[in-house]
């Protein structure tokens, strides 16, 4: 321990003379600052390793004081030390080695969400639905969802054996999978919406989402498509380069897309589309929300700024910031913000100034007061620092209490499952409806099930009710409580009958997955998503389509 302890300050002291060589050329003061510092955090590591009471890590030490270094300058900076860059692969490029499915913790019990088709899960008969009993004869009852995907993930063409105990079988199943590259689709779901709209829905900007979207986009032109919903919706980002090529399909070549500027000036970048587009001229809707960041907001922004598509939803996350990752010694990199985009209006969509900190650490989004005004082509007004504003807001319908838990304690998921056994097929995912007496089933089946419906309302009720009856306004107060009281207990039946038509969409989202997995889970959504229905009825009116782009509308 000593000797590895000296190996590493003697790397401290080698670095610092090299910083003290450059401060005698260069801004001596700043160079000082780092020399004494990391001579102040050399000693401490030494300090700690030496004489802390207990034994500690060196390396977590070390990987801790990394991470929260690199933790007070903003979320994008970050550490990926050598155990986790594999998962860094696989977050940034789509793919990663497996059999091509993904799993759901509920009630300390896993099981299969999602089977992808085409790959080792699918070809084999894993379903969804399916409880995940061993992997390769270990148990995985009170692992981690983390250490879980280490036993099933490895090295492509090796094997993997899954024990599954499958709804309405009393046996287990033992099934054998061989471990392959697996490319997570980008493009789940296109295809034609009513009134020859078509749709495509793009999840993340990971490489080939470029070709996905143009493949899409090329086969709902062949089937007549007379307008175009592109979804981004919950799309984190990606690729800047993916985001680039996918503005362009709708813009001429030759135009900005984005550029970025940071303190490197070698980092500084200019984005301008190269390719013919493929529909220049087809109205378009983008959909967003609050959770379309960074590389969705430069496709949206971009597409709004040259007055090419109308965005519905909600202002977008608001994200402005590049990152760069720098490869570091044994085998770890770091991942850097290196500089700031701005799109073709010169707006920057940045919404957290993490440059700027109150006096606790905490950092606020860029107050509207200090918001600066931009201009899109036709001169609409837009502006930076707060996310993109959507031409047409949507305000998204809180879920109903009871909706939100029937799916966080997995009841809406296992129900689809208990269906999928006792029929054979269903419509199609666009006309699959539960009827009047198959939710009545549902409605049984939970209450068999002894599902407990917490009213957070009532809770709440509870502890101001404790608080009333130690105050001296107890008696006066009491007969208030009661009827609230009264009022918040509600049967289990009403509250399903009372939100029957939300939770039937979502049990029929489910069933139909586990006949057409993810595009049958999309689909099925689409018929009462309140976005698809303002965006068919923007994109049926050429009037009202052009109106929102015209200068007088912002």
């Amino acid at each position: 321990m000593k000797k590895w302890v000296k190996r590493v300050l003697l790397g401290f002291s080698l670095l610092m003379v090299v910083v003290l060589s450059l401060s005698f050329t260069g801004p001596g003061s700043r160079y000082f600052e780092i020399v004494k510092n990391l001579e102040l955090f050399a000693n401490a590591y030494k300090a700690v390793n030496e004489y802390y009471v207990d034994e500690v890590n060196p390396a977590q030490l070390m990987n801790k004081g990394i991470e929260k270094m690199l933790g007070d300058l903003d979320p994008y900076t970050v550490y990926i030390s050598e155990d986790k860059i594999e998962d860094f692969r696989t977050q940034n490029t789509g793919q990663y080695a497996g059999i091509g499915a993904s799993t759901v913790l509920i009630d300390g019990r896993t099981y299969v969400s999602m089977v992808y088709e085409g790959f080792s899960a699918y070809k084999q008969g894993l379903r969804i639905g399916d409880e995940i009993i061993k992997v390769d004869g270990t148990p995985i009852a009170g692992l981690s969802q983390e250490r879980l995907n280490t036993l099933v993930k490895g090295q492509a063409k090796t094997k993997v054996t899954l024990t599954v105990k499958r709804p309405g079988n009393e046996e287990m199943i033992e099934l054998k999978f061989e471990r392959e590259k697996i490319s997570i689709p980008n493009v789940p779901y296109a295809g034609m919406l009513e009134e020859n709209i078509g749709y495509i829905k793009f999840t993340e900007f990971t490489p080939n989402g470029y070709k996905n979207v143009k493949k899409a986009l090329q086969e709902l032109l062949r089937e007549g498509a007379g307008g175009i919903v592109l979804d981004l919706r919950g799309n984190l980002g990606g690729l800047l380069q993916e985001a680039v090529h996918i503005a362009n399909l709708f813009i001429p070549s030759g135009l900005e897309v984005v550029h970025i500027k940071g303190k490197v000036e070698a980092n500084n970048r200019k984005y301008v589309t190269e390719f013919n587009p493929l529909a220049p001229d087809i109205p378009l809707v983008v959909l967003v929300n609050n959770t379309s960041a960074s590389a969705s907001e430069i496709v949206a922004g971009t597409l709004q700024d040259y007055d090419r598509a109308v965005l519905i939803g909600q202002k977008t996350f608001g994200k402005g910031l590049v990152q760069n990752t720098r490869d570091l010694p044994y085998h770890s990199k770091v991942k850097l913000t290196i500089a700031k985009y701005y799109i073709p209006s010169g707006r920057c969509i940045q919404a957290v100034d993490y440059s700027h900190r109150n006096p606790d650490g905490s950092v606020g989004k860029i107050p509207d007061s200090l918001k600066v005004a931009f201009t899109t082509q036709n001169g609409r007004t837009v502006y930076d620092g707060g996310g993109i504003d959507p031409e047409v807001p949507v305000v998204q319908e809180l879920a109903s209490e009871v909706a939100r838990q029937l799916v966080a304690k997995g009841y809406i998921f296992r129900y689809a499952s208990q269906y999928a056994l006792q029929h054979a097929q269903i419509s199609s995912p666009a006309e699959f409806a539960l009827t009047a007496t198959e939710y009545q089933d549902f409605v049984q089946w939970v209450s068999a099930e002894n599902f407990t419906f917490n009213n957070p309302l009532a809770k709440d009720l509870e502890k101001l009710t404790d608080k009333i009856n130690n105050s001296k306004q107890a008696q006066q107060l009491q007969p208030h409580i009661k009827a609230l009281q009264d009022k918040l207990n509600i049967s289990l039946v009403a509250e399903l009958a009372a939100n029957q038509e939300e939770i039937k969409r979502v049990l029929e989202a489910n069933i139909a997955s586990r006949y057409y997995l993810e595009p049958g889970l999309i689909e099925a959504g689409l018929g009462d998503d309140p976005y698809i229905d303002r965006a068919i009825a923007v994109l049926t009116n050429r009037q009202t389509y052009d109106s929102l782009l015209a200068p007088a509308n912002r």
